[in-house]
């Protein structure tokens, strides 16, 4: 793997239980890439998912993700690769009883960050980065829809990950909502961080037209177009 790829799959046969999802896979993604993930629901897409961030093992094949040689891995190294990955869920998961502060707090001391000077001048970062920096002290209630989705970026960015991974992030937000989460995805990768994103929102593929992968007949196409 080469110093900008941070996902490569090849040959890749990808199991759930005994049931082969997905066969003969083979993929690369390199650093400051920007890609859809799409398929049909029960086609593979969350498998795929599964396999990048440790939470399945890869049947046949080889896979690398964030120099992490998913053959070898270990389950006592799935969270080291997982500090490497920032994911995105469509439903946002924050911890509803603490501050938009404490939610980040929780996040890198479940990281092994010990340093509270780090700790706050990390999450002044990131909140910076996805433009919130004025709701550090804000309840989750007290947010929209699309500014917990910009707090739930900002809590994957903040171990300096090499991929996010978000699934469905803009399934709960209005068209004008998820255009703005989709363009500060898309900066997040122009700076250097790659971005996969699930999605079944044909409308931003179209507005934001980037490269697409797709799961499809038990395996993955690549560069395909709508």
């Amino acid at each position: 793997m080469n110093g900008d790829t941070v996902i490569t799959l090849k040959n890749v046969d990808i199991f759930q239980q005994k049931h082969l999802v997905l066969s003969n896979v083979n993929i690369k993604i390199n650093k400051g890439e920007f890609l859809y993930l799409i398929g049909q629901s029960g086609s593979g897409k969350s498998s795929l998912l599964k396999i990048i961030y440790g939470d399945l093992y890869i049947g046949n094949g080889e896979g690398m993700v964030a120099g992490f040689d998913l053959k070898k891995l270990h389950e006592n190294e799935v969270p080291y690769l997982r500090r490497k990955l920032g994911i995105v869920f469509q439903d946002f998961h924050l911890l509803t009883d603490r501050s938009v502060e404490k939610n980040l707090i929780f996040a890198l001391r479940a990281t092994g960050w010990t340093d509270k000077k780090l700790i706050d001048s990390r999450i002044i970062d990131v909140l910076e980065k996805v433009g919130l920096r004025s709701k550090l002290k804000k309840m989750p209630y007290e947010l929209s829809g699309g500014e917990q989705q910009r707090i739930v970026i900002a809590r994957a960015l903040l171990n300096n990950p090499e991929i996010i991974l978000a699934d469905e992030p803009t399934g709960n937000l209005d068209p004008n909502t998820s255009e703005e989460i989709v363009l500060l995805l898309k900066d997040i990768a122009a700076s250097g961080t790659a971005v996969l994103m699930a999605t079944h929102d044909y409308q931003i593929i179209r507005n934001m037209p980037s490269r697409i992968i797709k799961t499809a007949e038990g395996g993955l196409l690549d560069n395909v177009s709508i």
